[in-house]
């Protein structure tokens, strides 16, 4: 099985003693967008990215901070360096290195700027959206720059697993990366939604989090086997028959 989650706005790079790490595998194709953002203004990245000027002003430094080779002393492994709701129900800091293991085999973090990252894959701060539109000469988004090369580089994963099962826990955002069509297995995705006065809703805070649970209890759990997700209780959320079908699991709450 391998898990798809998206990846996080806050970071947190603050010194670890993890010293297991990799290499992200699509680093030249990073450094073409990272070429394109050295070149724009404070003022450019805020109207591109919709972002506060210091936001705008903290990514031109760190863009044009960005160098090769990634090292422990100036990247981080990033399944400890996102910091959002996803990786507050995920909790990899407290993983031990048996589990640490399984979700590098398993789990793979969708990106803007890295396009497919694995937990140990080193990486440098950076604010990438995968839904920006950043133009990189015939590419007008980061989607067509991705193409079809992420969704190659998925089944590349399950070949070397031996796998056909392919967890889709990202947003939507991050997942229209992949193209469904072309995977090497069969997709799932699983959703969370809680009882609000009679009506199943999505609340966005911790239904992020449900899937960093969720996630992390794959990964303790050994589980390679949709079927055994349907007994799992995730954050309160409990597998639901009834809203489910065979592709798309629903877990609701209340």
């Amino acid at each position: 099985m391998i898990i798809l989650i998206s990846p996080a706005k806050t970071l947190n790079f603050d010194p670890t003693d993890l010293k297991m790490h990799t290499t992200p595998r699509m680093l030249a194709d990073s450094e073409k967008l990272v070429k394109v953002m050295k070149k724009k203004s404070a003022k450019k990245i805020k109207e591109l990215m919709s972002v506060s000027d210091n936001i705008a002003e903290l990514n031109v430094e760190r863009y044009q901070n960005y160098h090769t080779p990634f090292t422990l002393e100036n990247a981080k492994q990033s399944i400890l360096a996102f910091k959002g709701d996803v990786y507050t129900g995920l909790q990899a800091e407290n993983f031990s290195e048996k589990e640490m293991a399984f979700a590098q085999k398993h789990l793979r973090i969708l990106s803007g700027l890295y396009g497919l990252l694995k937990p140990l894959d080193l990486m440098q701060p950076y604010r990438l959206e995968m839904g920006t539109r950043l133009k990189n000469g015939r590419k007008k988004n980061l989607y067509e720059f991705w193409d079809k090369k992420i969704t190659n580089l998925i089944n590349e994963d399950l070949a070397e697993l031996g796998s056909n099962i392919i967890l889709n826990l990202a947003s939507k955002e991050y997942f229209h990366s992949v193209k469904p069509d072309l995977l090497d297995g069969e997709l799932y995705s699983a959703n969370f939604k809680e009882n609000r006065n009679g009506v199943y809703k999505v609340i966005s805070f911790t239904a992020k989090k449900a899937r960093g649970a969720m996630s992390r209890q794959i990964i303790q759990n050994n589980i390679t086997d949709i079927e055994e997700l349907k007994g799992l209780e995730v954050e309160g959320y409990v597998y639901n028959e009834e809203m489910s079908s065979e592709y798309d699991l629903m877990f609701t709450m209340g």
